[in-house]
């Protein structure tokens, strides 16, 4: 099974973040007085962040035109210029204008140099190195289809390589379409482009369930700009309107910073009041009862599919095939304690762990053991689509009645329904809303959890 790798640098934003704040820090005392205090620049860091995300000022992307980050860096500019006024006239007796607006308009012609400066070195990276690019297709034979190529061809430095160009139309034969998708696999695409009035509703079924299945993003190229959902997402590329399959909240950097910060804390909340005086005492039970480890590591697949050491407290005897067979109920493997920290879920914290390390999330898709993994992938539709996001220790579908042993297709079906909709309406009160009933549910007992 293949996956997206994404042939792009997911350090790019994180510096960015890292050296603007630096540079608005560092001004602070070349340019205003000492008596200003540490306090403003506690002030200024929250605020530039608050207003990055709130207006996306990092939110650039290989297709966005210079323009709009000016546009961006203008909205900046004048928010920061307007809290830092507000922040050293109530705070401080400092009170020098020009001072001020010298050092903020100082501090964002450094940022957006060095903002610019990212835009353009990316763009004749692309083209003198050829790095930083995505493999794409084209599907269909329409004028946007032949716009859309040559714009590819014609503009390398926004990262996109074209490797073919399908013309289909209605009539296609299923043979010519599995010829696409092996293509598309053999040659590990990344996206696919199709064009909504060359194809007929089951082919663009069939190029949603392909993409889905292997982690490839599908986007269409609009009949006359008809906008046919809400959730679908509009992007242009120059003056091309093209449609983002799926939108995931949580590909977004303030959602993605929410839930992290959340999961850190938690965990520690856990880890630090709970785990610390449990371990010692579950590793004598689990010891006086059989021979073996205190936990029970077993492979599992995360984010994009990569692989990861998921932690549990080990709840059967040692065996041979604890990553082939799925526990059953009354597994004669399971050990006497075993069977009560798996029926109150108390086995699953060490994966609190795994939330700290970053591999997994508190809330999100159950993972699977790799083998299993493999198995649904190939006969579960839509089922890659939950490694989109990190896996998590719980998730909607285990409080909506979906855990333990998968017993039929229905079992494993109805958890993948519920984990895509989870990764499209992901908030974190929903979040909070699935941990509590998590929490009930241990405590009432699950006749599921073996």
């Amino acid at each position: 099974m293949r996956r997206t790798t994404g042939r792009y640098s997911g350090y790019i934003r994180p510096f960015s973040y890292l050296l603007d704040l630096i540079i608005i820090n560092i001004l602070t005392g070349v340019l205003l007085p000492e008596t200003i205090g540490f306090y403003y620049n506690i002030f200024i860091s929250i605020t530039w962040i608050t207003i990055a995300l709130n207006i996306g000022f990092y939110e650039v992307y290989r297709y966005t035109k210079a323009i709009e980050i000016f546009g961006k860096i203008l909205k900046q500019y004048a928010l920061f210029l307007v809290f830092s006024f507000a922040y050293i006239g109530y705070f401080s007796k400092y009170s020098q204008p020009s001072e001020t607006i010298k050092y903020t308009t100082t501090a964002m012609a450094l940022v957006a140099a060095f903002k610019f400066a990212v835009f353009y070195f990316l763009k004749r990276f692309r083209v003198v190195f050829g790095g930083n690019f995505r493999r794409v297709i084209i599907v269909g034979q329409s004028k946007n289809i032949c716009q859309l190529q040559e714009f590819f061809i014609e503009n390398p430095d926004y990262g996109y390589k074209l490797e073919k160009v399908f013309h289909f139309d209605k009539n296609e034969s299923t043979e010519n379409i599995e010829s696409c998708f092996k293509f598309a696999l053999d040659r590990d695409i990344d996206e696919i482009y199709c064009s909504l009035q060359d194809l007929s509703n089951s082919q663009v079924s069939k190029f949603v369930d392909f993409t889905d299945n292997n982690l490839k993003l599908l986007k269409f190229l609009p009949d006359s700009k008809e906008i046919l959902s809400r959730n679908l997402v509009y992007d242009y590329y120059g003056y091309i309107p093209i449609i983002s399959m799926r939108n995931i909240p949580l590909d977004k950097p303030f959602n993605k910073i929410v839930k992290r910060v959340f999961d850190i804390f938690f965990s520690l909340f856990i880890i630090i009041g709970l785990l610390s005086w449990l371990t010692p005492l579950l590793a004598i039970l689990i010891k006086m009862e059989s021979k073996g480890p205190i936990f029970f590591k077993q492979k599992r697949n995360g984010l994009n599919y990569k692989e990861f050491n998921c932690y549990k407290f080990r709840s059967m005897r040692p065996n041979e095939i604890a990553d082939l067979e799925q526990v059953s109920k009354n597994d004669p493997r399971i050990t006497k304690i075993g069977r009560f920290i798996r029926k109150t879920s108390i086995d699953e914290l060490p994966q609190f762990f795994n939330v700290i390390l970053g591999d997994m999330s508190v809330v999100g898709p159950r993972p699977h053991m790799v083998s299993h993994t493999e198995m649904y992938a190939r006969s579960v539709d839509k089922f890659m689509v939950r490694h989109f996001i990190k896996p998590g220790i719980t998730g909607l579908a285990q409080t909506n009645g979906y855990r333990g042993e998968v017993e039929t297709n229905y079992d494993i079906i109805n958890r993948v329904k519920y984990d895509i909709f989870y990764l499209e309406n992901w908030s974190l009160l929903l979040d909070i809303k699935i941990i509590y009933l998590t929490v009930y549910n241990a405590i009432k007992g699950d006749e599921k959890a073996y």
